[in-house]
């Protein structure tokens, strides 16, 4: 009997149709599928469908499946994360030789790869975390992949991982080791948070837009910034969607107004909120989500207050393409700025030029800006050492500032915005009023603080009741 070169366990969407992805580039695959309940036909199902791929073996029994590839095995688990990774690994690994590879590809969290990379290598079976980004089609056709977990096992992969992803302008792959253990997952896990931020900035573009405008209208507006520097699939799609009808009727006026989500975006601002980098817009798209599912207490409250848009007036095309160059900057700044800071504590080498390099093309994310900033990248550390970067934030701030004030006339929300102005404005402020809030810690908790012109790195107490008692 053959071995197959490569296993997949799961046959979802996304693990369908990377195996045709794999099978289609020639290499012999043997995919698994447990058979229990509603899926007990999956594999039969899939091989039927698609019984052309001759180079596909399917299996239900696990150990039957590990047996079919060749040694050292390299397999792809395209599960849901959490419990039921550990769950499949406890499964595997009595099957398991010694450099056997799994490989992760859900949007496990970063710090469990991290877990399970360090358990699985006391047994000597390596273990990658794979972030893969692209959805069905991407799958399909080429994805983002995003391994991290040891150099070496990652060169046993390679060919395949390699081959099966997009490619960049220059045909070379939207692939590559990103860094050790979990380093993988992470990037990924941030990249989700600057997707949910570049989706919920056109969100709120059509919000404000659709007070004066057509769906038509709208879409034309996006399909000639899709020509220009602001080119990115996110506003392709979003273009293609406003247009798009059934029995006469546009799709998008019929669906409910309520964001769904399945948590990577909230892992990013938590994160953030541990380590302190101020990752402001992921956050508000976040909280944008979260408040559009308070569908019943919206329309209740709206209908209490009775309110209309004041003028619905709007800032002309213009002023609303510079605004939304200004925050897609801001975003990515602080999508890079929080890589580079956990990079840093986990001792985690990541190439800022090579990762947006593979984010060109593939991923949800891809732009002409992921261009411009993957070569950027390769002279500078931050997005705001780059004096164009600079000036064209610093050219475009009176846009954002007047987007934002029709944005207050109309009653329109503009979480992320709001979120990408005011990062910039105390980003850019020398003196913020946080010496208040030092005093107040200070007062109720005898926190310290430092004072101003002292290099010396001393933390100073005041007794204010005295010093303000004195000064009566």
């Amino acid at each position: 009997m053959n071995k197959s070169e490569f296993g997949v366990i799961g046959l979802g969407v996304m693990g369908k149709s990377l195996s045709l992805n794999i099978a289609e580039n020639g290499f012999n695959l043997s995919v698994y599928n447990r058979s229990e309940g509603d899926e007990a036909n999956v594999v039969s199902d899939f091989l039927s469908k698609n019984e052309s791929f001759q180079n596909i073996s399917g299996y239900t029994n696990i150990e039957a499946f590990i047996t079919s590839i060749e040694k050292p095995r390299k397999i792809l688990m395209m599960i849901k994360a959490g419990a039921v990774v550990d769950a499949v690994i406890n499964q595997l690994t009595p099957f398991l030789d010694t450099n056997d590879i799994l490989i992760d590809g859900g949007n496990s969290y970063f710090l469990d790869t991290k877990r399970r990379h360090e358990t699985l290598q006391k047994k000597d079976i390596h273990y990658i975390g794979c972030g893969i980004s692209g959805g069905e089609e991407g799958a399909r056709k080429g994805p983002s992949m995003m391994p991290g977990g040891n150099i070496d096992s990652y060169k046993l992969v390679a060919p395949i991982l390699e081959t099966i992803s997009a490619k960049d302008k220059n045909n070379k792959p939207c692939c590559c080791f990103i860094a050790n253990d979990g380093a993988g997952h992470f990037v990924k896990m941030i990249h989700n948070g600057i997707e949910y931020s570049e989706m919920q900035l056109l969100a709120e573009l059509y919000g404000m837009m659709s007070l004066t405008m057509t769906n038509e209208a709208i879409s034309e507006v996006f399909l000639n910034w899709n020509k220009t520097s602001l080119s990115s699939y996110l506003l392709e799609i979003t273009a293609e969607i406003l247009v798009a009808k059934e029995d006469d009727n546009y799709i998008i006026d019929t669906i409910l107004d309520k964001a769904g989500n399945k948590g990577t975006g909230s892992w990013s601002s938590k994160l953030a909120l541990e380590i302190g980098i101020p990752t402001t817009m992921m956050t508000s798209a976040v909280f944008a989500r979260y408040l559009s599912s308070f569908k019943e207490k919206r329309e209740f409250l709206s209908r209490r207050i009775s309110s209309e848009n004041s003028d619905q007036n709007i800032p002309n095309i213009t002023i609303l393409q510079h605004a939304y160059r200004f925050a897609r900057i801001i975003n990515h700044q602080q999508g890079f700025e929080i890589i580079t800071e956990v990079a840093k504590e986990n001792d985690w080498n990541i190439n800022l030029s090579e990762l947006s390099r593979i984010w060109t093309n593939g991923c949800i994310i891809r732009s002409e800006l992921m261009q411009q900033i993957s070569g950027l990248f390769k002279s500078k550390n931050d997005l705001f050492d780059d004096d164009f970067i600079l000036n064209t934030l610093k050219s475009s701030e009176t846009s954002i500032a007047e987007l934002l004030k029709s944005a207050i006339s109309n009653r329109v929300s503009l979480d992320t915005f709001w979120s990408a102005y005011n990062y910039w404005v105390s980003m850019t402020t020398r003196r913020l009023p946080a010496n208040i809030i030092q005093a107040q810690r200070d007062y109720f908790g005898a926190h310290t603080y430092q004072k101003i012109d002292d290099n010396s790195s001393q933390f100073y107490h005041t007794n204010w009741t005295k010093n303000i008692n004195s000064g009566l």
